[in-house]
Formats: structure tokens, sequence, C-alpha cells
């Protein structure tokens, strides 16, 4: 009897796991950078590859880090989203052109718009992992001690702009330095 109840038992286990699983939603990554020092980096700008981007130049702001590259189709679903959002909140938006060519990152942006503050190339996309990128795109909320308060997977939806993106800011905007 036994013999028949160990392989339904696993099978039963087996059906919870899958459920809870297929449950999940796929956006929700955790970060564990959530709650942490942003990750230091210095980069040349997309631009200007002379000049160099840095997480400590935005100290004392609250500012998002849009991880995104011009290969990528689910940025293209965002890029609007992006546009308006920096034009209707004044947000410094800071640019992670993520594993891609600069001519190609360049000529996005001008076909588009570009509504990035500064934009830094990390064409090998080493900061990219250091920041715990999954894939683009990706944003990073940080506060004004350039804490990581929340990571968002996937294209930014207006929705998510006025339920969860900007609330946040708002209240990291209140907070002392």
């Amino acid at each position: 009897m036994w013999r028949y109840l160990a392989p339904l038992g696993l099978f039963v286990v087996l059906v919870v796991f899958l459920s809870i699983g297929l449950n999940l939603d796929p956006r929700e990554v955790p970060s564990p950078l959530i709650g942490k020092t942003a990750p230091a980096f210095s980069l040349p700008d997309l631009h200007n590859k002379d000049r160099q981007i840095s997480p400590a130049q935005f100290d004392g702001e609250v500012w998002l880090l849009n991880v995104w590259a011009s290969w990528c189709v689910s940025c293209r679903a965002e890029h609007p989203v992006l546009n308006q959002l920096s034009q209707e909140y004044k947000l410094n938006i800071i640019g992670l052109n993520y594993k891609d060519k600069r001519a190609d990152g360049i000529d996005w942006l001008r076909q588009r718009g570009n509504p990035y503050a500064s934009n830094a190339f990390d064409k090998d996309g080493r900061v990219g992992i250091d920041w715990g990128v999954y894939g683009v795109p990706e944003t990073f909320v940080i506060d004004k001690n350039g804490i990581v308060r929340h990571k968002h997977t996937g294209p930014v939806s207006w929705k998510d702009v006025e339920e969860k993106i900007m609330p946040l800011v708002r209240s990291l905007m209140k907070e002392a330095a």
C-alpha cells in the first residue's frame, strides 16, 4: 500500500507547488537591493563618452534608474510612458543603456524622444549585473540618501506610474535627506 501512496503524495506536493507558482506575478521579482545603498558605478554618457555618470551625482535627490536597450521590444512599449513621466513630473530619470551599441541607442532616442536627464552607457552589462538586472526594461526608485526603495521589472505602464511609482516618489521627496 505504501508503494502506491508515496508517488501519490509526491504528485500532490508537486501540484501544490505548481499551483502556487502559476499564481505568482512574474513582474514582482524580489530584489536584494531594496533597502540597501544603490550600487556605485561610473560609466560614460551615451551621448558624450568623455563625460562620466555616477549615482553620486544625484545625492540628495529622488531619482529613477531605467535600464533599457534599443533592441528591447518591451522598452518600446514603455518609452512613451517615460517621456510623459519626465515631462509631467520633472523627475530625474537616469537611463542605463544596457548591452547595446552606442549608435543604436542614440538613434533610438532621436527617433522616440529622450526622457532621460542622463544616460549611462553599459556596453558589456557589468553595471546591470551589479544592479541585479534580469532583463530589460527594469526601473528602480532611489531615495535622497541613495537607497534603492523599489524595483519594477518589465515595462512601466501609466497605471504603474500613478499607483506605485509616483506615490512612493512623493513620499520620498517629503522625507529629510
